[in-house]
C-alpha cells in the first residue's frame, strides 16, 4: 500500500445526482454533506470484531511462526466477528495476540462483507483482488471491484474504502468508467396527493 493518507477523498454530490470529476485516466469520487441524507457510508465496523476469534477454512494452509504470515489456497474463507473474506487464495499477516493485521485475497472474484454499524448494516465488496488493512480500517478492491451498502453501490477498477470514516474513493480504468448507483432518498420517494 502506497504512503498516502489513511483518509480517502470523500464523495461529492448534489442531492439529486452525483457529479463526476474526471482527472486524467482517473475518476475520483467526492462526498458532500448532502450526501449524507441520501445514503450514508458512515462506517465504524462493530468494534467487538477485532475481539472475536478467527474461523478459518481451506484446501491447505501454511503458517509462519516466525513472521506470523498464514496463506491459505483453495475455497478459503476466513470470519472473524461479522468480517468475513471468501476467495480462491488469502495472505494474512497475523499480529502477535493473532489478530488480523492484514490480509490479501485473490479470486474471480475475491468477496469481502461486515456489518458497518447496527443502523448501516451490511457492506459487501468483491473483486478480482482484496487488501484488507485492519489497523487503518482501509479495505482496496482492485480489479472488476464493486462496493454496495444500504442500497448504494460502487462500480470501478479500483475502489478504496475506509471502514472507520465511511469514505470512497473509486478509480476507472482504460475505457471504464466508474458507476454509482444511489437508491432514492425517504424524502423524495413520498409523494401524495392532496
Amino acid at each position: 500500500m502506497n504512503k498516502r493518507s489513511n483518509t480517502l477523498a470523500p464523495i461529492l454530490s448534489t442531492p439529486h445526482s452525483p457529479s463526476l470529476i474526471p482527472v486524467l485516466s482517473k475518476i475520483t469520487l467526492f462526498a458532500a454533506t448532502a450526501l449524507a441524507s441520501m445514503v450514508s457510508f458512515n462506517a465504524n465496523a462493530l468494534p467487538s470484531d477485532a475481539q472475536q476469534p478467527i474461523h478459518l477454512l481451506a484446501d491447505k494452509a501454511t503458517y509462519s511462526e516466525r513472521t506470523g504470515v498464514t496463506s491459505y489456497s483453495g475455497n478459503v474463507t476466513i470470519t472473524q466477528g461479522t468480517l468475513k473474506l471468501a476467495a480462491d487464495n488469502i495472505t494474512v499477516n497475523l499480529s502477535n495476540s493473532r489478530s488480523i493485521l492484514s490480509a490479501v485475497a485473490t479470486g474471480r472474484p475475491a468477496t469481502m462483507q461486515q456489518v458497518v454499524t447496527k443502523e448501516k448494516g451490511l457492506a459487501r465488496g468483491q473483486a478480482n483482488k482484496i487488501d484488507y488493512n485492519a489497523q487503518n480500517g482501509i479495505v482496496t478492491l482492485t480489479g472488476n471491484a464493486k462496493l454496495t451498502q444500504n442500497g448504494a453501490s460502487f462500480a470501478g477498477n479500483v475502489i478504496r474504502y475506509s471502514l472507520k470514516v465511511g469514505d470512497v474513493e473509486a478509480t476507472a480504468g482504460g475505457s471504464q468508467r466508474v458507476e454509482l448507483v444511489f437508491p432514492p432518498s425517504e424524502s423524495n420517494s413520498r409523494t401524495g396527493i392532496r
